[in-house]
């Protein structure tokens, strides 16, 4: 029965379900082309993990929802894994907890902490969140390693940690002038972290060009590993601040030769989504539609970003930077106050590109 479903399957984005013998979702997954993912499942295959090989001897059947575009399908599998939790989806998932990065902002001894949780008004500047813990924190010690603070002893003062012996403390546990130099240093670890101090990353590809010209391979791969962490989180903080801003977006996607999809999204959410015929679309009608679905959405006015949107806001910040779609900001005044004009003139731009 199940062969002959998938037999039967379309080679079009969209959204599988996998189900128990009691009907139960176990599993959710997206597809750019559902026949051949869903197939996949049911192929002997070397490189099906353990968890793959459980997951498809308790699966009785599916169902399938269908989308116009890859970009909708990893949407939807995000809002249903999140509404349904299915056994699976969370035995697969890597071990890992939202965590942030969090700095005093007013202390002698500003630390750079981890932290699972984000409190405002706390006397700290935060960073996040970001989905993966074990990142953070092997970006965190490149950071400190780099900048020569990984201290050893960071609570006792004026006695010197054991790391100061070695190279990896500047000393500032010993209170004094090197704890001056210390908060110079977290300033601009900031800056770093705030997407401003580009020299540092630029130093470690420097060190680790450096490290591989001289054969010394093992510091080169120390040097790579601490400049992908960090890119890491700096990549999250780009989704996080272009996220935050709470921008009116309007995109346009080709369908093919006749249709094209409109979506109209804000913050981590799609407001509208709508397939259009390129023949009849009439640029003043989507210009009144943009104003209408844009003033009818309503957004806390926290502008943090909570850790159960940054699923979606990391899918639509990478969707809008590939080369599937054409998008367009619109300001909060031409939204506010009905400037249709400007409006239909940014989707004429839009839909000639």
């Amino acid at each position: 029965m199940i062969k002959e479903k998938v037999e039967n399957l379309p080679s079009t984005p969209g959204v599988y379900l996998m189900k128990d013998s009691r009907g139960s979702i176990i599993y959710v997954g997206k597809a750019k082309n559902l026949k051949r993912r869903v197939q996949s499942y049911f192929q002997k295959s070397k490189t099906h993990s353990q968890k793959i090989i459980k997951l498809v001897s308790n699966i009785s059947d599916f169902d399938i929802l269908l989308t116009d575009t890859e970009f909708e399908a990893f949407m939807l599998e995000c809002k249903l894994i999140r509404e349904i939790k299915p056994l699976f989806n969370k035995m697969m998932k890597s071990p890992q907890s939202y965590s942030y990065i969090a700095i005093d902002k007013d202390r002698p001894y500003r630390d750079i902490a981890i932290t699972n949780h984000r409190e405002n008004q706390d006397g700290r500047l935060y960073f996040g969140p970001f989905p993966s813990k074990a990142r953070v924190e092997q970006a965190i010690i490149g950071i400190k390693e780099a900048f020569n603070i990984l201290c050893s002893n960071p609570k006792q003062q004026n006695s010197l940690c054991f790391n100061h012996s070695i190279g990896l403390c500047i000393g500032m546990c010993g209170g004094g002038p090197a704890l001056q130099k210390y908060q110079a240093i977290i300033e601009d670890i900031i800056g770093l972290l705030n997407g401003e101090n580009k020299i540092f990353l630029d130093n470690l590809n420097k060190k680790m060009a450096e490290a591989a010209a001289d054969f010394d391979f093992e510091a080169a791969a120390r040097y790579r590993d601490r400049f992908d962490a960090i890119q890491f989180l700096l990549r999250k903080e780009k989704v996080i601040e272009f996220t935050e801003k709470n921008k009116n977006i309007v995109v346009i996607e080709n369908i093919n030769e006749d249709f094209i999809k409109l979506f109209l999204i804000k913050r981590n959410e799609i407001l509208l989504s709508k397939v259009i015929s390129i023949d009849s679309a009439e640029v003043s009608q989507l210009s009144s539609l943009i104003t209408t679905t844009f003033n009818a959405a309503s957004f806390p006015s926290d502008s943090s970003v909570k850790r159960d949107e940054i699923d979606e806001a990391q899918i639509i910040y990478n969707y809008l930077k590939s080369t599937q779609c054409q998008y367009k900001t619109i300001p909060d005044n031409w939204i506010t106050k009905h400037k249709d004009k400007n409006i239909e003139n940014a989707v004429t731009k839009l839909m000639n590109k």
